[in-house]
């Protein structure tokens, strides 16, 4: 692996230091992003449940909030339980905005990198170019300069397609993956609403 970084030469680095890059957001975001921790299922009837037996509770509250993205909108609306039906929309429209925000950080650097790394190896690759020329004097070209300028061009666009396409895949999965968490969150959150204001019993 260290000969081939070295045959790619210096162009090689800001693709591998994109691709450190793009496989910690990825971990981040397959960690981020399970349903466990954004909405569990079955929150809104425990939640039901829990309000119809006992009421809001500063405890209930705390435990919502904590336990996941989902819960911290229920929370925000519960704290708004005795309010208009249009205050505790409102309230929950404002957690579930800060939820989504959360839920799409760190995927617009991901997506850049996609975006950038084809074009990272294609400098590599002009560069590979460029010493390919220049090995070139009135007694021919060196063959060691050749082949160094070939290996340039060459595992310079290689590494910056390996770099680019799974990073365009996450990417659009995880854009796919937080569009269907963020729906199932409204619709949750709508019904949450429409139970405590008695207009839908389940």
């Amino acid at each position: 692996m260290l000969a081939i970084i070295d045959a790619a030469g210096w162009p090689i680095w800001p693709i591998i230091a994109a691709s450190i890059i793009a496989l910690g957001i990825i971990g981040e975001r397959l960690w981020t992003l399970r349903t466990n921790s954004v909405a569990p299922k079955g929150l809104l009837d425990q939640v039901v449940a829990e309000y119809r037996s006992k009421g809001v509770s500063q405890e209930m509250l705390d435990r919502l909030s904590t336990g996941s993205m989902l819960g911290r909108i229920f929370a925000a609306g519960l704290r708004n339980e005795k309010s208009p039906r249009e205050v505790m929309r409102e309230s929950i429209e404002e957690a579930g905005r800060a939820a989504a925000h959360e839920l799409g950080r760190y995927l617009p650097p991901l997506g850049t990198i996609a975006s950038i790394s084809p074009i990272m190896g294609l400098l590599g690759t002009v560069i590979g170019m460029i010493e390919i020329f220049g090995s070139q004097n009135p007694s021919g070209a060196s063959p060691s300069q050749l082949a160094h300028g070939i290996s340039i061009a060459l595992y310079n666009t290689a590494f910056g397609l390996i770099v680019a396409i799974p990073s365009m895949i996450f990417y659009r999965h995880f854009r796919s993956r937080v569009d269907s968490l963020v729906v199932e969150m409204e619709q949750q959150a709508v019904k949450l609403v429409e139970m405590i204001h008695g207009d839908r019993q389940e």
